[in-house]
């Protein structure tokens, strides 16, 4: 029985230290553009996508603080053409506003 509680135990402390090891998502991340910083709102994001991280990661997204963004000047079209990036999502008929004629929903200068 001893056995088995010591196992128990060392699993629960084992789960704790591998959340605690995850490195924490930024609640925002901001883009230096030259129409103008943007500014990602990762936290509500996350939250509009019910906390499943897959379904930006890493599908669109790599997890690297690093990595392109790839939404970049003359890529917009491309993107959204492609469900790629942010035009995954912010496309003409996506679950998220059209990045067309709304640039300073994500532009700020």
């Amino acid at each position: 029985m001893r056995y088995f509680i010591t196992c128990y135990v060392a699993a629960v402390m084992l789960g704790g230290l591998l959340l605690l090891a995850q490195p924490k998502a930024p609640a925002k991340l901001v883009f230096s553009t030259k129409q103008g910083n943007v500014t990602f709102d990762h936290a509500a994001h996350v939250s509009r996508a019910k906390n499943d991280c897959a379904t930006c990661h890493d599908k669109l997204f790599p997890q690297s603080k690093t990595a392109p963004l790839n939404f970049k000047a003359s890529v917009h079209k491309t993107a959204e053409k492609a469900k790629s990036s942010c035009g995954a999502c912010h496309t003409p008929g996506g679950v998220a506003f059209d990045s067309k004629g709304n640039c300073k929903n994500c532009h700020v200068k």
